[in-house]
């Protein structure tokens, strides 16, 4: 029997059948020159945690603002709450704050100062009343003194008047009584009727005398009321400025007594927020965790932190770091795929479109100063007009983005690869101005 008779070794020696390798090879070549004038998606890839765009959707720490012992908790780790919701009462520890009725007796000297200073306006309102009354009874004094004044300059001009005619009959009597003296002399009168011009003579010299007196005496009385009005207004000076003193005393004291009305003012409004701030509530809706404080008796300082509220209603965004090389290509507005930690996906990096449980996002802001890890913080929100993202995130969940480029051949990509070429640098307003031509 011939060996090639047999079947086994039809099957194992194949001399005579046709080979199709070449075909294979002539194929696989083709489909690879196919393959390479595909179109590819370049991309930039970077890694970064979930977050939110707005401060108050962040992990809010929960503190003290005053210093205190904790008496009871109200909440414990893990516990959703709502705003507002008591989290730990606390008690006073500070003895100037450990009075019960400490509001009650800050009310009192708030009410006693106030009345002070109501005392003491009205000292001010009688003060000046004091002063117009010193100033009236002055004027009526003056007024007073004024007409005396005018009666005494015309009783010294009837006197002046009285001087001169009293002065008239004196120089008479005395030219008569010389004529007379002469005629005695010449034993022409007898001695008796020169006695008699003696008499009217001496009569005439006392009533000059007497006018001369007078008139000296009025104008005494002129000067003493003249001075009398200048002591006048010297004393009601010193009145006056004495009442100014009092009345300058009692405003001073009333602003004192105001500036403490403000003050008491202002500590029992604090008292009062104080009393309203044992009870430490929760800012916003969400979970407490990391509560600080052992339990019940132990002492918080201002400041301290108590526990952390992470909000329940967020929106989500992603924070991803991208290398200084590849930050020129990068823009707001640009389309962004993610992969979070957790949920599985199919990524074919080049074909964004075939891609399996990757979610949109859109670039919001880029930071223009870089990181302590020597990159540059991207912020990417939701892309609307994308599939939502899933509503199990949370905030730090590890994601995975890629920034979608320029469509380029599979050739070009691997060229540019090959000699460590960066991607394709455009802009959104080149590509629409690309399309429109």
């Amino acid at each position: 029997m011939n060996s090639s008779d047999l079947n086994s070794y039809k099957h194992i020696y194949l001399i005579n059948k046709n080979s199709k390798v070449r075909l294979w090879f002539f194929f696989c070549i083709l489909v690879f020159l196919i393959f390479l004038f595909l179109p590819w998606t370049q991309n930039i890839r970077a890694k970064g945690t979930v977050t939110t765009l707005y401060q108050d959707q962040r992990p809010q720490q929960v503190n003290t603002i005053i210093g205190g012992r904790v008496m009871k908790w109200h909440i414990k780790e893990g516990d959703y709450v709502q705003a507002g919701d008591t989290l730990v009462q606390l008690t006073e520890v500070k003895t100037d704050y450990l009075d019960p009725a400490l509001l009650q007796r800050t009310q009192e000297q708030l009410a006693g100062k106030q009345q002070s200073v109501e005392y003491y306006k009205s000292k001010v309102g009688v003060t000046g009343q004091q002063i117009n009354a010193i100033n009236n009874g002055l004027q009526l004094k003056l007024n007073q003194l004024v007409n005396k004044l005018k009666q005494l300059d015309l009783k010294m001009q009837s006197d002046s008047m009285d001087m001169v005619a009293a002065i008239n009959e004196f120089n008479i009597s005395n030219k008569q009584f010389g004529r007379q003296k002469n005629m005695y002399d010449s034993g022409l009168v007898s001695l008796t009727q020169l006695e008699t011009r003696n008499h009217q003579y001496q009569q005439a010299l006392a009533k000059k005398i007497s006018a001369e007196n007078k008139l000296a005496n009025t104008g005494q009385e002129i000067t003493i009321t003249r001075i009398e009005m200048s002591a006048l207004q010297q004393e009601n000076l010193e009145k006056v400025s004495k009442a100014q003193g009092d009345q300058f005393q009692s405003l001073t004291q009333i602003a004192t007594g105001q500036s403490d009305v403000a003050k008491l003012q202002n500590q029992f409004a604090s008292y009062s927020i104080r009393n309203g701030m044992y009870y430490i509530l929760a800012s916003q809706s969400g979970q407490i965790v990391k509560a600080q404080k052992a339990g019940i008796g132990e002492f918080v300082k201002d400041g301290d932190m108590i526990a952390e509220i992470v909000p329940d209603k967020i929106e989500y965004a992603v924070e991803m770091y991208v290398d200084p090389l590849n930050l020129p290509l990068i823009a707001a507005g640009q389309k962004v795929r993610f992969l979070f930690d957790g949920f599985p996906a199919i990524v074919f990096s080049g074909w964004p479109g075939a891609s399996s449980g990757t979610f949109g996002g859109k670039i919001v802001a880029v930071e223009s100063n870089v990181s302590a890890n020597g990159k540059f913080r991207v912020l990417v929100q939701e892309d609307d007009k994308d599939k939502p993202w899933p509503v199990e995130l949370k905030m730090g969940t590890g994601a995975q983005g890629i920034s979608l480029l320029n469509n380029v051949p599979v050739w070009y990509e691997l060229w540019r690869n090959i000699n460590g070429f960066p991607p394709d640098y455009y802009k959104k307003e080149d590509l629409k101005n690309k399309n429109k031509k």
